[in-house]
Order: structure tokens, then C-alpha cells, then sequence
């Protein structure tokens, strides 16, 4: 029998299972639990099912908040068994002993803005380094390598104000373009020792007949002093691009193709955005991270897991110099779910005018992760989680925005907001019948109310719908104004209806839905950039006029948005 007792149990159970995720309970793990207390329901599970459904889905209605009080007012002796939240924390860095102090860096290329693949590099390195009370150097990799990719000036302060809204703390900034000096020395050192050479093959052939072959070039064995004088015609801009390339002798035999002699400098002739044309010999990644892990004393790096041929050339380069080695950590690689991530597309959709800037939530890139009202926090601890596992996951957003609504959905002011909105006509209302109170928060009544009036002439009114609500309702139906009072909808066609009764007991009579409504004289305008990009216009309620710019508010039934103007309303929506 299903009597009080059990309904408590479910109750209980229902809100346990919701604190533990998200505030979402799972009708089939609460009835794992009452059927665990109470085995005799086995013999009437249909009725338990339904039972259990109902709950669920109230208490899934709830904010965690509310969740949280409930629990603690109703059932105070399961407190204890409350699970507090488990902040996962990172794996200890290997070997740290064998170094005086952590070193580690981070390597952004400025082609763009940070985006959220970026940002794990970032926040691994940062809570390592604060974990170990380390050093940590932000070293902008901008050395001009592929011919896919292109530095963006503003990227400079781009990254650093993504670094820095993130929480990153770093010593020491360096730009790898004004270390091109110490490149040349230890190339040229490189080339004295005949542990590099300086290759005129063309590249199509060097691949083709010698790399894929496993055979040598001609230029692999000429005297060093050839090499040396070839050096130096590179610098003096003798060859043209792809003439000619300095090749590290990692030996053409190895069972990787993509180890065999690989190329450490070459090339090109392209303007700099920081030093111009001084310097048209570039050393690849590799390359300059071989030379400058040890020079900057790096002591651990963090990289994912496919990039193997850098750990290659940098562990040849040091055992060739002598050079103590540094930590390699490896993480498996992530694929965010539905997103783009190339700075490339990014940057050509935004000079076309497709983009609105970095801040459009397509480019998911910090400025608008920040532009959507995403907190660093959030990001931050959603990063962490994922640890340093070798697998490669796909990674959905709507785990992001777990955390993120964990952090404001207790601050975020409510409001009321209609998108595709239509104009219903009520008759036959009181006169009295005419303010809805609603609190600021639900959770929080001592923040205060705001109000929604109604201009009610001869009995009459007209408030504004979303046209998704009127849809989903018949002729004959009773509805629920939130906070003001019941009606009943007349005739779809003319859209009229009538004032019903004022209760919110024969509203849940009737199972009537609740739905949002505002008036002309109590609404503006607003507009709103979705995550997609696409832009949505509706009316928000006018109190938004006691809202400041940059606050998050929850659009009731509809989610949370970053307000980033009043007049005219205008804002990006976060998430649900």
C-alpha cells in the first residue's frame, strides 16, 4: 500500500537524487531506494511507477535552493547523509624532486582569441603551478611557421585578457619573435656538430623519393663547412621560400615517416606584426620549444597526447646538447560536442560580417564565453574535471552549463520575457484584479518584489503571450496568469478570453498552465543573441530598468542572460 509513509520515503529519496546531480532526479534510481526500504511494493510496482513520476517531476521543477531547503526542513535527520560536493582535484606532476622549483609555460599561438579548447591548456598549468608553488611563464609562440597560419596583431591582448578573466597567474611574458637570435646560435651550433644540414631539395622530391624511400638526399652528407656557407646564404635571403631548409639528422630510417630528418628552419618572406621583415629564417615549433624548454628552465609540460613529434625533436635536440630533460605530461584529446573551434573560420566569418567580432558565441572564444555570461569559475572547474586522462572524450556543453548555473542561478535577478509574442484580450475583470507581486529571487524573498500592473478599462484588458503558450492551449481551457489570476480562453480565432477565477488551488484543479504575460504599458523591446548566433526579439518586462548593465537575470521558463544594455534592452542568452 502506497500510504503516507512511503510518499515521505520517495519524497526524501527524490530530493537526495536531485542535490547529487544538478538538481535532476532519476525516477528509476529513486525507485531502486524505496523498493530497497519497502520490498513488499514489488507487487504493485505500476502504481509505485506512477507515484514515483509525480514526485520526480515536482521536485524537478524545484531550484537546487529550494531542493536544499525542503530537505533540510522536512527531513532533518538525513542531513548527514547530504554528499557534500567532491571537488576533484589533478594527479601530482611525476619527479618534482628532481627540480629546484616548477617551471612550466603556456605557448599560445596569436592567431586569435582564446577559445575553450585553449583554455585547458591554460588552467592545467595554472593550478599545477599554484599547486606547487612554481613559476609560470606565458611565452607567445609567434614565430612564423605554417603557411596556413597567420598571426593576429590584436591577439596579443586578445589571450591576455582571456588569461586573465580565467584567474591565470603568470611571472614572466616572452615573445619567441624576439628570441630568433638564440634560434640561429644553436642551429648553426647544430650544423658545426653535423647534427643538422641544410637540405636545397625540392620538397616534393626530398618527400617522394627520399623520405618515403628511407633513403638519404645528396645534401645529408656534404661537408659541414657546405652547410655552413649555405646557413648563411639562408640569412642573407639567397634562397627563395622553399628552397631551402635546415633538417635536424634524426636519421632517415626510422619507422615514423614523420621523424625521418625533420625540417627545424626554413623560409619566409612574410611581414611580422611585431618585427617586421628582420628575420625571413623562422625555426619551426619544435625547434624553438627544444631550445627554449631548456634555456627557460622549464621543468614539467603539459601537451596532448598527438603531439608526439614535438616530444620527439625535443628529446633529440637535448640528448644531442647534453641538456637536462624536462617532464612530459600527456592528456587524451577533447571534442567539444556541436562546436567549431577554428580561429581561421572565425577570423575570415568576422571580416565578412558574419561574425559579430570574438564576442559572437559562435566563435566560443573566452571574450564570448564572458560575453554570454559564462563564469570563470565555471570553466574552470568543468576543465579540471576532465583530469589528465589519456582517453579522448567527447565533451558536451550542457556540462559547462551545469556548473555555471550552479554559480548563478542564486544571484540572477528573475524577470519575465516573451519571444514571438501575440496579444490575447481578457474581459469580465474585477477591477481589483490588477497587480502581480513577484519576488526578485523565490529563493530569497527578503531581496524584495517587483510588480506588473495591468491598465484595465471597462473590464478589459490585453496582455502580451509568448505564441507558443496560445498554441499549446484549446477554446474552453483554463490557464494561469503567473501571480495574478485565472482565465479562460473564449476563442482562439478572435483571441479573447475571460477572467476565471483569482486561486492558484483551482488553477492546479483544473491542471492549468502556468504561463508568463506581460502589458504594453509595463514591457520594452528587448533583444537577444542566441548561442547559434541567430538574434531573437521579444518584450521584457520594464522593471529590467532597476537591472545594471553586465548583471545576469533568469528569464522565467525561457533561461538565464547577460544584460549588456537597457536602452535599447539587449543581451546574450547564457543557457538554460
Amino acid at each position: 500500500m502506497i500510504d503516507d509513509k512511503v510518499i515521505r520515503a520517495i519524497r526524501k529519496h527524490a530530493l537526495l537524487n536531485a542535490i547529487r546531480h544538478d538538481g535532476k532526479a532519476s525516477t528509476k534510481a529513486v525507485m531502486s531506494k524505496v523498493i530497497g526500504e519497502f520490498p513488499d511494493l514489488r507487487g504493485i510496482i505500476k502504481d509505485l511507477i506512477s507515484v514515483v513520476e509525480k514526485v520526480v517531476d515536482d521536485i524537478n521543477k524545484l531550484t537546487i535552493d529550494q531542493q536544499e531547503r525542503i530537505l533540510s526542513e522536512e527531513f532533518p535527520e538525513v542531513l548527514k547523509e547530504k554528499p557534500k560536493e567532491e571537488v576533484k582535484r589533478l594527479p601530482p606532476l611525476p619527479n618534482v624532486n628532481k627540480f629546484k622549483k616548477v617551471v612550466m609555460r603556456l605557448a599560445p599561438y596569436p592567431s586569435g582569441p582564446l577559445h575553450i579548447g585553449n583554455a585547458r591548456m591554460a588552467v592545467l598549468n595554472d593550478e599545477y603551478v599554484k599547486m606547487y608553488n612554481g613559476k609560470l611563464i606565458l611565452a607567445y609562440d609567434d614565430t612564423i611557421g605554417s603557411e596556413e597560419k597567420t598571426i593576429l596583431p590584436e591577439a596579443y591582448d586578445l589571450i591576455k585578457e582571456g588569461l586573465e578573466w580565467l584567474g591565470v597567474k603568470w611571472h614572466e611574458t616572452i615573445y619567441k619573435s624576439d628570441r630568433i637570435h638564440l634560434f640561429y646560435k644553436y642551429a648553426k651550433k647544430l650544423i658545426e656538430m653535423g647534427h643538422a644540414y641544410v637540405c636545397v631539395c625540392d620538397p616534393e622530391t626530398f618527400r617522394e623519393e627520399y623520405k618515403v624511400k628511407r633513403r638519404a638526399c645528396p645534401d645529408r652528407n656534404l661537408p659541414i663547412e657546405t652547410h655552413l656557407e649555405r646557413w648563411e646564404k639562408m640569412l642573407e635571403g639567397y634562397y627563395k621560400e622553399r628552397e631551402a631548409v635546415v633538417r635536424l639528422k634524426t636519421g632517415m630510417d626510422l619507422e615514423n615517416p614523420a621523424f625521418r630528418d625533420v625540417p627545424i628552419l626554413r623560409i619566409s618572406y612574410r611581414e611580422h606584426p611585431r618585427v617586421g621583415q628582420k628575420y625571413i629564417v623562422w625555426p619551426l615549433l619544435e625547434f624553438n620549444w627544444a631550445i627554449d624548454d631548456h634555456l627557460l628552465g622549464i621543468t614539467h609540460i603539459l601537451r596532448g597526447k598527438d603531439l608526439i613529434k614535438e616530444d620527439f625533436v625535443e628529446e633529440f635536440v637535448w640528448n644531442l646538447f647534453g641538456w637536462e630533460k624536462a617532464e612530459f605530461i600527456h592528456y587524451g584529446i577533447v571534442k567539444f560536442k556541436g562546436i567549431s573551434l577554428s580561429k581561421s573560420k572565425a577570423r575570415r566569418l568576422i571580416e565578412q560580417g558574419v561574425y559579430r567580432g570574438w564576442e559572437d558565441p559562435r566563435t566560443w572564444s573566452l571574450q564570448s564565453l564572458k560575453a554570454r555570461g559564462i563564469r570563470p569559475e565555471a570553466v574552470r572547474q568543468a576543465l579540471i574535471d576532465l583530469g589528465l586522462s589519456l582517453t579522448d572524450i567527447e565533451y558536451s556543453p550542457e556540462i559547462l552549463y551545469a556548473y555555471n548555473r550552479k554559480i548563478i542561478d542564486k544571484e540572477a535577478k528573475r524577470l519575465f520575457f516573451i519571444a514571438d509574442p501575440i496579444k490575447l484580450k481578457i474581459e469580465n475583470i474585477p477591477e481589483d484584479e490588477k497587480i502581480a507581486k513577484l519576488p526578485w529571487h523565490p529563493d530569497f524573498p527578503e531581496r524584495g518584489y517587483r510588480e506588473i500592473r495591468l491598465k484595465i478599462v471597462d473590464s478589459t484588458t490585453e496582455i502580451i503571450i509568448s505564441r507558443n503558450d496560445f498554441e499549446s492551449v484549446k477554446n474552453g481551457e483554463i490557464i494561469r496568469l503567473k501571480e495574478l489570476f485565472n482565465i479562460k480562453i473564449e476563442n482562439k480565432e478572435s483571441f479573447t478570453a475571460s477572467f476565471h477565477s483569482k486561486d492558484l488551488d483551482i488553477a492546479r484543479k483544473y491542471k492549468a498552465k502556468i504561463i508568463h504575460w506581460l502589458t504594453d504599458e509595463m514591457s520594452k523591446k528587448m533583444k537577444l543573441i542566441m548561442p547559434d548566433g541567430n538574434e531573437i526579439e521579444g518584450f521584457v518586462e520594464n522593471n529590467i530598468n532597476q537591472i545594471e548593465p553586465g548583471s545576469i537575470v533568469q528569464f522565467e521558463r525561457f533561461g538565464f542572460a547577460k544584460i549588456h544594455s537597457i536602452e535599447p534592452a539587449f543581451g546574450y542568452f547564457t543557457h538554460n
